[in-house]
């Protein structure tokens, strides 16, 4: 089975107190102490970020590490990623995180992962990575076009209800040009299975997920029924 996870927002970075979303990607792997790592390329392997995983995690069930560009842990990462079970993507810049992952041969490495059976997962930057194109404020004040993986296929938009821009400008790049795609609200994650979108939970009863598309010059707006994962 291949699986990716693909968070709006959420998760231990955005929501320390509520761990529902991490435990979700944790349980997908369907090991009983499953190893995890985290890839903080796109926020510079920011140490703040990286110990705050480490935090979250660590209350957890499984094996937490992370894999840093900047200080490899291995002159082997495909064969530190490929010993893993999850790989767990934060957010930051995703222009610099794919040229980064292009450099050092990340990019196939990560297919070779999914292909594997490796569950990835990420939030933001770490979410549209794995799509063919998404929504990026990799440039300062401004929201853009960016080409990512293709694992996926289509577009994708994090923080669609966080951030006020997010959506009118998604909706007008699908309108001169970017394919169709899936959006997730900050608390809400779209799950992959073997390349087909088979589930929306949200850690926040509010948040959702939707397919977006244009039809006959406009944009048609499809919201996900979305499962919510609290009590």
């Amino acid at each position: 089975m291949k699986q990716i996870i693909a968070l709006g927002g959420g998760g231990f970075s955005m929501e320390p107190e509520n761990p529902i979303l991490d435990q979700y990607i944790l349980r997908q792997s369907l090991k009983k102490n499953p190893k995890i790592c985290f890839l903080p390329t796109a926020s510079g392997d920011a140490e703040g970020y990286i110990e705050r995983f480490y935090q979250a995690f660590k209350q957890h069930e499984c094996v937490p590490s992370h894999l840093s560009l900047f200080k490899p842990p291995s002159a082997d990462l495909r064969g530190f990623v490929l010993e893993q079970d999850v790989m767990y993507v934060g957010g930051g810049n995703t222009r610099n995180l794919m040229v980064l992952w292009r450099e050092w041969g990340l990019d196939h490495i990560l297919r070779e992962a999914y292909e594997k059976g490796i569950v990835l997962a990420g939030i933001s930057a770490g979410s549209l990575c794995w799509f063919e194109e998404g929504v990026t404020d990799s440039i300062p004040g401004q929201l853009t076009q960016i080409s990512c993986l293709g694992i996926l296929k289509g577009s994708n938009c994090p923080h669609y209800d966080g951030e006020k821009d997010r959506r009118p400008s998604y909706h007008d790049l699908i309108l001169h040009g970017l394919s169709e795609g899936y959006a997730a609200d900050d608390g809400a994650a779209l799950h992959f299975m073997n390349g087909e979108l088979t589930k929306a939970v949200s850690s926040r009863p509010h948040a959702k997920g939707y397919k977006v598309s244009k039809v006959s010059g406009k944009i048609n707006e499809e919201v996900l029924l979305t499962d919510y994962l609290g009590s």
